[in-house]
């Protein structure tokens, strides 16, 4: 009696390390998210979506709640002409900021241009995992949103620029502990980087600007199957 006693023990023990998993979308509604920016998201077939409207700049749907250490999976779908992203450990400048960025230049000794650009309070701002069914194919890739750019791109490694496929549902997951950054879309890893900028923030969704465009107007992004583990 007193093995299985020690047995049960060491089970419960382990059951109760194990870290908590998340479902952060409940498939029925909007509950524990904030629209940031008034963009157009709704909840339809057990699917978040974000659907493309003229005159917005990029909006988000976040978490109520910050997040630090965590993987993070999901499946997304959307249409090609869009651009879209998961932002993970993302905040608000409380005030004017200025960022400090590669404009993607150089000049003519080779250097990087650097572009100082001045955000305004109230700017959604973080890292953010790359959604682009474009044939440029950089899902995966990190970037900071409001920020520094891209931190990391999949630049001409075919097997990972060819691991997301275009108008089909793709699986993504995020780990993200202290400073150490990593996507996989659909089993491959794309990013693996270190940074120690933002220590924690909210889990959002973006709807990217489409300006004046009206060909991209009311093209969707579908979202599911969001869970959380932390760790």
């Amino acid at each position: 009696m007193r093995i299985y006693f020690y047995k049960y023990l060491i089970l419960l023990t382990l059951v109760s390390c194990q870290s908590p998993t998340i479902e952060l979308f409940n498939g029925k509604d909007l509950e524990g998210w904030i629209n940031y920016g008034g963009g157009k998201f709704y909840v339809a077939e057990e699917c978040i979506v974000g659907e493309a409207i003229t005159g917005l700049p990029n909006t988000f749907l976040h978490t109520r709640e910050k997040y630090q250490n965590f993987e993070l999976e999901f499946d997304v779908k959307l249409d090609t002409v869009l651009n879209s992203g998961v932002q993970i450990r993302s905040n608000m400048y409380e005030k004017d900021t200025e960022t400090i960025r590669w404009g993607g230049r150089f000049d003519k000794n080779g250097d990087k241009l650097i572009i100082n650009k001045k955000r305004k309070g109230g700017t959604f701002w973080g890292y953010q995992i790359e959604i682009d069914p474009t044939s440029r194919a950089w899902s995966g890739a990190i970037y900071e949103e409001a920020g520094r750019g891209f931190l990391h791109t999949p630049g001409v490694n075919e097997t990972v620029k060819s691991a997301f496929k275009p108008l089909e549902w793709n699986h993504f997951k995020v780990r993200v502990k202290d400073n150490h950054l990593q996507s996989w879309v659909n089993g491959v890893m794309v990013g693996n980087i270190y940074d120690d900028l933002t220590p924690t923030g909210y889990i959002a969704l973006q709807l990217h600007g489409i300006g004046k465009n009206t060909s991209k107007a009311n093209k969707k992004i579908l979202w599911k199957n969001m869970v959380l583990k932390k760790l």
